[in-house]
């Protein structure tokens, strides 16, 4: 599409997921507007088929409604080739990419829940963040605030007890190690050419920012250059 019409995104601002979704959208030059979702009551979400996961990030393009994050991504790359891009012509990159993409979903996106909300001063300073972000009224922040943060708190312990851990930012940093052994010298994940998993590494890390985990990745020379390498291409190409 070279003149795309724009995306509406249903989101919340502290999901990994969603924050993949922006990454892409940015990459390639999509105009978006976001709608915040509360993670209580999901009021804002579209009308969804029945038995329909009431869950974001979800994309809506006229009358088309896409949900799940590696399928927004998948359509993205399809559908849009105005800005920058991601889609890989080589088929042994394009499966890597697709592999690595896969576990940003499994592994990153698994523990990064743990370092935002894992502690009751995480969770205070995601409440902040989700505060700044949001667009709901006083008393409907407040609940989010609140119960949204109350509720992640919880959802961190127990995926820490699922995964047979106990420490979250431990787990950051063997994802991190991971991808960085990964990166190697390249200037993305797979080659010399931005892949799906880069947007999504990135879109995952972003959200991420504003908290103290985010230190392990500017520590780190290859993998704060490879940060700064995609960040750079977002801005350039961003529409919002």
């Amino acid at each position: 599409m070279s003149n795309p019409e724009t995306v509406t995104l249903y989101q919340f601002s502290l999901c990994p997921f969603c924050n993949k979704v922006k990454a892409a959208l940015d990459v390639t030059g999509v105009p978006y507007k976001k709608v915040e979702v509360s993670p209580r009551s999901k009021k804002e979400l579209p009308e969804l088929p029945e038995g329909t996961p009431q869950k974001v990030p979800i994309i809506e393009v006229g009358d088309t409604v896409i949900q799940d994050s590696t399928r927004i991504l998948e359509y993205i790359e399809k559908e849009y080739t105005s800005g920058h891009g991601y889609r890989l012509e080589d088929e042994e990159e394009a499966k890597r990419s697709a592999e690595i993409e896969d576990w940003v979903d499994s592994e990153i996106i698994a523990a990064l829940p743990t370092v935002i909300y894992g502690t009751w001063k995480e969770a205070a300073q995601a409440a902040t963040v989700v505060a700044r972000e949001s667009n709901f009224g006083p008393l409907q922040g407040l609940g989010v605030r609140i119960g949204g943060s109350f509720v992640m708190h919880m959802i961190s312990k127990r995926l820490l007890k699922r995964a047979n851990r106990t420490d979250g930012h431990a787990w950051v940093k063997e994802c991190l190690d991971s991808f960085e052994e990964w990166l190697g010298d390249k200037n993305f994940v797979v080659g010399d050419k931005l892949s799906m998993a880069d947007v999504a590494m990135h879109g995952a890390l972003s959200c991420v920012r504003d908290f103290p985990v985010f230190d392990q990745v500017e520590a780190r020379p290859t993998m704060n250059s490879w940060f700064k390498r995609v960040s750079d291409i977002r801005t350039e190409h961003r529409v919002n």
